[in-house]
């Protein structure tokens, strides 16, 4: 199904300059929208917290404001009525916790992302891994609603039964419906474990 926000993500992602290849994916980019949709931030502090150096912030800042999704003043940068608009969008589809250590869960960092309705997608879930294994994550994790149960696939017919505290653990915080998706990135550092985790659900996004 096509979604407004990764198709004009991929885009700016895509798109190519003068000079080198850009420093940044399009993760950096995701986690930029969210940092700005929070609230207005300096363009330095949203290079500290996505860990790129300036000229990457330079580069990813002009690309939204060129795509329309982001506005910049003296004051900081924040989303236009149309960047607003498309992080909804984003929003309704994939929502991100940190989490606890569980039986799923074993790394001292660890992010669950929540994919809506994407349940036919997911395979062996080793697509998911690899991607977040890429973006830095020990490991991951996929797990889809099914008939009413969280199903693993070729691990677990019943997350539930099988690992309880992690079945409490992510229905509490996800809530998760019907032919969702859970994906779980787990590292030693909590930047690498949410980028985990955003890109196996990434990689879910892409076959839904």
């Amino acid at each position: 199904m096509p979604f407004a926000f990764k198709q004009i993500l991929e885009k700016v992602t895509s798109e190519k300059a003068p000079g080198p290849s850009p420093s940044f994916t399009i993760l950096h980019l995701l986690l930029a929208m969210e940092l700005i949709a929070e609230k207005e931030i300096g363009r330095n502090k949203l290079a500290e917290s996505l860990g790129v150096g300036e000229g990457a912030i330079r580069t990813i800042l002009g690309r939204l404001r060129d795509a329309g999704v982001v506005e910049t003043s003296k004051t900081g940068c924040s989303l236009t009525d149309s960047g607003l608009r498309l992080w909804k969008e984003y929003a309704s589809v994939l929502r991100k916790v940190q989490i606890g250590q569980n039986e799923l869960a074993l790394a001292n960092f660890n992010f669950a992302v929540l994919v809506r309705n994407c349940g036919e997608a997911v395979g062996s879930g080793m697509e998911q891994r690899d991607a977040a294994v890429m973006a830095g994550a020990r490991s991951a994790t996929t797990i889809r609603v099914k008939k009413g149960r969280l199903v693993i696939p070729s691990v677990s017919e019943d997350v539930a039964k099988d690992f309880p505290n992690a079945a409490n653990q992510l229905i509490s915080l996800l809530r998760p419906r019907e032919n969702d998706v859970i994906v779980i990135g787990g590292s030693d550092s909590p930047r690498k474990a949410e980028r985990g985790a955003l890109a196996a659900a990434w990689a879910l996004l892409n076959k839904c």
